[in-house]
């Protein structure tokens, strides 16, 4: 857990408003009990009380979800993001997902945040499914990691005001702001930090032109350490920046160096566009 919380050490001094452990990126589904339990506490122990600390929960059964989001409150959750079941799919219908939902935000003390990712799990909860759910008081915002904007701004008209809608896809992630996302949850966040929080500041300020130069740069990079090279491809960053990377668990694969070196090309790129387009009023363009 040392890389972990060596990581967490050098993001604390990057301007991110949060962190969500344990999602897909954290690959929840490669731990056992034990492990998830001490992912938590190791990076809680590294947090912040000031910023949200939000864990990954989602088993394919309602019953089997809610435990876990008891341990993880236990271990020190402010909040849940909460994947939605997929094993059986043909059987997951709008209405099976909002009684599943209803039923874990009943019986959760922590707050939910739903997790759409269809990429993965073939399950995408539409706008209409978010909006219902939104009016639970227990059900506070939704991860839409799909890169559909069409669908993340009607999510956004029809839920209530007090709703966070947030873009968990980095591709699209000024497109995402542009449409009214408040924020992101996005892997490429971990190895280009400063450049994530860049677009947004841009897009707070009205400054789109910057923002959507900012996203061409971002773009190609988010999808190397995503779609294209998988985990192996967000670690092999990681690395390159000088974080804690590793492998991942079998039978994910590390890439091979040509992709690394890829990897590494687009690095070099966002932080030319950071230099080329900086802000001098944005406090975070240092710390690539």
């Amino acid at each position: 857990m040392e890389g972990l919380s060596t990581n967490i050490r050098k993001w604390n001094q990057t301007g991110v408003s949060g962190y969500v452990v344990l999602g897909s990126t954290g690959e929840r589904v490669h731990l056992d009990e034990r492990e998830y339990v001490d992912v938590i506490e190791a990076a809680r122990r590294e947090s912040p009380s000031s910023l949200p600390f939000i864990v990954g929960a989602g088993q394919q059964s309602t019953r089997g979800t809610i435990a876990e989001i008891k341990r993880a409150a236990s271990a020190g959750a402010d909040a849940v993001l909460v994947l939605t079941p997929h094993f059986y799919r043909a059987a997951i219908t709008s209405e099976v997902l909002i009684r599943h939902y209803h039923e874990i935000a009943g019986a959760s003390t922590l707050p939910v945040i739903l997790y759409s990712m269809p990429a993965l799990t073939g399950i995408k909860i539409d706008a209409e499914t978010a909006a219902r759910l939104s009016e639970h008081e227990n059900i506070i915002g939704i991860k839409d990691s799909s890169a559909e904007i069409d669908g993340l701004q009607k999510t956004i008209n029809l839920a209530g005001d007090d709703f966070a809608v947030l873009t968990g896809n980095g591709t699209v992630f000024y497109e995402g702001l542009r449409a009214g996302a408040c924020g992101g949850i996005l892997a490429v966040g971990c190895a280009a930090p400063a450049l994530c929080l860049a677009i947004f500041t841009a897009v707070q300020s009205g400054e789109m032109e910057r923002a959507a130069r900012l996203q061409a740069t971002l773009s190609p990079l988010a999808a190397a350490v995503t779609t294209r090279f998988g985990i192996g491809g967000l670690k092999a960053a990681l690395e390159i920046r000088g974080y804690a990377g590793g492998f991942p668990r079998a039978p994910l694969q590390a890439p091979e160096q040509t992709a690394r070196e890829e990897i590494r090309r687009y690095l070099e790129e966002s932080d030319n566009a950071l230099r080329n387009l900086s802000d001098p009023t944005d406090s975070n363009q240092g710390n690539l």
